[in-house]
């Protein structure tokens, strides 16, 4: 995976998010430390509680984003929405500070750059090595199936904090940090960092898991004018 960092910084966002959500294996891995036999119980009830609030077909949430790439100095804010619907349906709307829609659908992959006049096409397990369907809140088995878990400590003393270390890692993808919700298991909070110190730090708000988004948001038609990049040629 190339390390890939826009002006707006969404890119860097959304590749990651679409590695953790596609469930996508990545690069070759190290040791890990053992976990404690009271640190995994409680592992576990803080996975079983995600598993069983994420449970449903599918769920809406607002969210503000904050990119920061450590060597350049440079911190980017970004806010919208993402909708999920179970399996394989995933559609990020960024609102501020420009408009940009990414729609993973099965294997198909579209980010959209209305401002620019241009739509970039690819096939998600193409381009996203084997990583097809949903990982993640898109599909809650994968956190116990392609991460490392472990109990953190959270700067909020009413959320829990895990970091997930994948099975095999990469210079861009080293660890991810979820603050869960101690009283409801809502995911309020995911971090992601990469070997060079940058971070990219998601806050999720207004949750609704009682959406079922309707197919039609999960399709693309291009506009008129729009150039189109197919990004796996």
């Amino acid at each position: 995976m190339a390390r890939f960092f826009s002006v707006q910084g969404r890119w860097v966002a959304c590749f990651f998010w679409l590695t953790i959500f596609l469930g996508i294996p990545v690069g070759g891995g190290g040791a890990v430390s053992p976990v404690s036999a009271d640190d995994a119980e409680a592992i576990d009830k803080i996975v079983s509680g995600i598993e069983t609030r994420y449970g449903g077909i599918g769920f809406t949430a607002d969210f503000d984003q904050q990119s920061i790439l450590k060597a350049m100095d440079v911190t980017d804010t970004a806010s919208g929405r993402m909708i999920v619907r179970r399996p394989n349906r995933m559609r990020w709307e960024y609102k501020t500070p420009d408009p940009q829609i990414i729609i993973a659908s099965g294997n198909t992959l579209w980010i959209h750059r209305p401002d620019e006049n241009q739509a970039m096409m690819g096939k998600a397990p193409d381009f996203f090595s084997d990583g097809k369907g949903a990982g993640f809140l898109a599909d809650i088995p994968t956190i116990r199936k392609n991460f490392h878990l472990f109990l953190d400590s959270s700067d909020d003393p009413s959320c829990f904090r895990l970091r997930m270390v994948p099975n095999t890692t990469t210079e861009d993808v080293m660890a991810v940090y979820l603050d869960v919700d101690k009283a409801d298991f809502n995911v309020r909070r995911v971090i992601t960092t990469n070997a060079y110190g940058d971070e990219t730090r998601i806050d999720f708000k207004n949750v609704n898991l009682e959406a079922l988004p309707p197919d039609a948001l999960f399709q693309f038609a291009v506009p008129p004018g729009t150039d189109v990049i197919q990004m796996d040629q």
